[in-house]
């Protein structure tokens, strides 16, 4: 009886005694969840894109007189990252929520502080709208 209880306990002890492996990492979630003005934000033409940014940007107090180029960034920590930039040189980037919360930041100062550059991913630059608004005014 006594071998028994001796095998048992030699047998919980080791169970318990860590296997000198790190423990896996935790399983990254590649679920990304969009609401419906972010969907929306992604497929507008260029001149309601600039005008929707714009009015964000001025909605916060910063100054912007007029949207010279706009583009998509990243994903953020389930956040839309979108760049503007402005007639003055100023550029900015706005992080857009999930709950259609807009932070406004100077793109100067993201990488200071750790947050994404404000480099436009290929294919999502996009300009005022104006161009082509004048085109068919013209014609």
């Amino acid at each position: 009886m006594t071998r028994y209880a001796t095998v048992l306990i030699a047998a919980a002890l080791l169970a318990a005694c860590d296997s000198g492996q790190n423990p896996a990492p935790p399983v990254q979630n590649d679920i990304m969840v969009r609401s419906a003005q972010q969907k929306q934000l992604m497929d507008l033409n260029d001149l309601d894109r600039a005008i929707a940014l714009k009015r964000a940007i001025v909605g916060q107090g910063l100054r912007c007189e007029q949207i010279v180029s706009t583009g998509y960034v990243t994903r953020y920590k389930d956040m839309d990252v979108w760049t503007a930039k402005c007639s003055d040189d100023r550029e900015w980037s706005l992080f857009v929520g999930a709950n259609d919360s807009v932070q406004v930041r100077l793109c100067d100062d993201n990488e200071k502080i750790g947050l994404p550059a404000c480099k436009i991913e290929p294919g999502t630059e996009g300009g005022t709208g104006l161009e082509q608004l004048n085109s068919k005014n013209a014609n």
